[in-house]
């Protein structure tokens, strides 16, 4: 029997998770290091142009859905779209599972990063370092582990799990990342890094290229094409502004990623390590970064230490996301209860990541298939689905919501416009992807 729907206890409460859903090590590191390789500025305002005309929309539309059938992805695309629109919320669910499963590598290697920090410093070879973590059996130990914790707290809930570890990490990852641009700020030599950050290419506004890249990074750090938004709406009261919550979240996450950028890149430059920002977003991130630290002293070891739990902390928000994707997907279509729901399908995400923990490459090939695939094809076919199919979403948006006078655009957006570039990145990505599959398959 299906049990009683939860609900946020405020919608506070329901933005931060909402924004810790979207904020993730993508802010953290992606965000910084595809402005400072696409043009600069000119990324930035790129990202801004798929934010509204792709991103906002596409989170609309989830907000919409979720909301109006307060089910997980597969019951609500039921709900308004029949039996024929089951695939499409199956697929939301298998993004998130996947995600999960290779996301929980990568947060286990924050975890022990930062305990690394903390208990004896970033001193060392930082490749050989990063080689001995990022895959083996501590490897493995450590994404079991991390996997723990989000079992846990999604064990515990909507309001007393998700909601309440929101209510707290979030008010702190935003303080630690405004703190360590601040403190960014202040080191010699830092001003070339804002430079090379926030650089304009004009040029790069005509790029295809630099064109795919913006509105991947909008849909990816939106954490759209999941469910994940969908899913948390479907918890929330009929009372609530879904535009105006739209562009909290959206705006949020965007100032985090942001910020993030005015910290990392101030941080390498006033180190002169700005030759080591090679071609791997990883490689930057855990071994230059952990490198800028050593040389900094005793100062780096505390900035280091911090930097990293703000990693683990947007790790877990958006790994709580995921996991409840899955896990309120199990409970409605079987009516099982959250505890045996959470234990059963968090242990099934744990087996499937250890593979990405063993070997970075698979780990690699994983994160290809999702980003470039499943997260797009999700995309696309909501928007279909709610500017095609969808019978008055506009109806449905304008609850809690009445004299909004953009509604009509919104469904345009979502008929024509969205389609188009959403398809252009899937078009564009899958050579990308197929290239990457044969060279592992190769390997």
């Amino acid at each position: 029997m299906a049990q009683p729907r939860e609900q946020w206890a405020s919608r506070f409460g329901f933005v931060l998770a909402a924004v810790g859903s979207a904020v993730g090590l993508g802010n953290m590191w992606r965000f910084s290091y595809l402005t400072a390789e696409n043009g600069g500025a000119a990324f930035v305002v790129l990202y801004l142009i798929m934010t509204a005309l792709v991103g906002l929309p596409v989170m609309l539309a989830e907000l919409t859905v979720g909301r109006g059938a307060r089910r997980s992805p597969i019951g609500a695309l039921e709900h308004f779209g029949g039996t024929r629109w089951r695939p499409l919320g199956l697929v939301f669910v298998a993004t998130g599972f996947l995600i999960l499963a290779y996301y929980s590598v990568i947060a286990g290697w924050t975890v022990r990063y930062a305990l690394i920090g903390l208990l004896a410093g970033f001193d060392g070879d930082p490749g050989e370092r990063f080689g001995a973590i990022a895959s083996g059996s501590r490897a493995v130990l450590w994404h079991l582990l991390f996997m723990g914790a989000t079992v846990a707290v999604v064990m515990s809930g909507v309001r007393a799990g998700i909601e309440r570890v929101a209510l707290v990490l979030m008010p702190v990852l935003f303080a630690i990342v405004v703190g360590l641009a601040i403190y960014a700020a202040t080191l010699p030599g830092s001003g070339p890094g804002y430079g090379y950050y926030l650089s304009v290419d004009f040029a790069a506004l005509w790029d295809a290229n630099v064109l795919a890249a913006a509105a991947g990074q909008a849909f990816f750090s939106l954490s759209l094409g999941m469910g994940a938004i969908l899913t948390y709406a479907s918890y929330l009261s009929r009372e609530n502004h879904l535009p105006n919550e739209s562009v909290v979240i959206a705006g949020a996450d965007f100032g985090v990623a942001f910020v993030a950028g005015l910290v990392v890149f101030p941080l390498l430059f006033a180190l002169g390590l700005q030759q080591d920002v090679g071609e791997s977003t990883v490689g930057a991130l855990f071994i230059t970064l952990p490198k800028a630290f050593s040389e900094m002293g005793a100062a780096g070891r505390v900035v280091g230490v911090v930097f990293f739990f703000a990693l683990v902390v947007g790790a877990l928000t958006s790994a709580i996301s995921l996991l409840e994707v899955v896990v309120s997907s199990l409970m409605d279509r079987l009516g099982w209860e959250r505890h045996h729901a959470t234990f059963l399908l968090g242990g099934a995400i744990a087996l499937l990541g250890i593979p990405a923990a063993l070997e970075t490459d698979v780990l690699g090939a994983m994160d290809g298939l999702a980003e470039r695939f499943f997260l797009i094809a999700g995309g696309l076919g909501l928007s279909l689905f709610v500017g095609w199919r969808m019978q008055d979403p506009m109806g449905e948006v304008r609850v809690g919501a009445e004299g909004v006078r953009w509604f009509g655009l919104w469904r345009w957006l979502l008929r024509l416009v969205v389609p188009a570039f959403l398809g252009f990145v899937l078009y564009w990505s899958l050579g990308d992807l197929s290239g990457a599959l044969q060279s592992l398959a190769g390997g």
